[in-house]
């Protein structure tokens, strides 16, 4: 009977309180549930890192987990090619060290293809913001005022206001759900990540806005169609 492969899981948690609560974290053993039932591999430790979402940071408990499979020759396995497998320089590291590491949900994905779609995801992300952000000049210059879209403080010039700042960002957050983008907290993190602007361009994104963005992306779709 021929040996199981074995492997070792890193997950990744946003936040202190996400790493507590677990938010997110049963998706991604799930994943990696599948990923071994797939292949037939066995599981012999798991790895969590808590993250602030700072870009440039140590991650311990990679260093421990990849040390981990050197230790018993076993193979790395992250949950999904997530925001933080998009990263070129995330991925670079890992083909450097040297380690064999899958993605669950890219099962038979060599660590170059991995590579590339990382690249492309960067990009793609770069762009995003790009659009973003020459739509929101666009409309400063034809002297409309972006405002916080907040659905329980709107007056009359205020609601088109945040109405205008909704179509412009409809494209985006739907992009960033295709992505696989699809909770708040997801939303919000990449947005921030990818440094788009928010309404009033200043500050960073927080989950309540996110939001009241989505249900005024909704609201103003239903009011153009009326």
């Amino acid at each position: 009977m021929s040996k199981k492969q074995q492997f070792i899981a890193y997950y990744r948690v946003s936040t202190d309180k996400q790493g507590r609560s677990g938010l997110g974290l049963d998706a991604q053993q799930e994943y990696v549930s599948r990923f071994l039932t797939s292949v037939g591999g066995e599981l012999l430790a798991e790895y969590t890192e808590i993250e602030s979402g700072k870009k440039h940071q140590n991650r311990p408990e990679l260093q421990s987990a990849l040390n981990e499979c050197r230790r018993r020759k076993a193979s790395l396995v992250i949950a999904v090619l997530d925001r933080l497998a998009r990263n070129v320089h995330f991925i670079s590291g890992l083909m450097e060290s040297r380690v064999p590491f899958f993605v669950a949900d890219m099962p038979h994905a060599t660590p170059f293809e991995i590579y590339i779609r990382a690249a492309m995801a960067e990009e793609e992300s770069r762009r995003i913001s790009q659009r973003t952000k020459a739509a929101l000049a666009v409309a400063r210059r034809r002297g409309v005022k972006l405002g916080n879209p907040r659905l329980s403080e709107i007056n009359a010039p205020r609601q088109k206001e945040a109405d205008e700042f909704a179509v412009l960002m409809s494209s985006v957050i739907e992009e960033l759900k295709q992505e696989g983008f699809t909770t708040y907290q997801a939303i919000t993190d990449e947005l921030n990540r990818r440094a788009v602007p928010t309404a009033t361009g200043k500050g960073r994104w927080h989950i309540r806005t996110v939001y009241n963005l989505i249900g005024r992306i909704g609201s103003s779709t239903t009011r153009a169609v009326s």
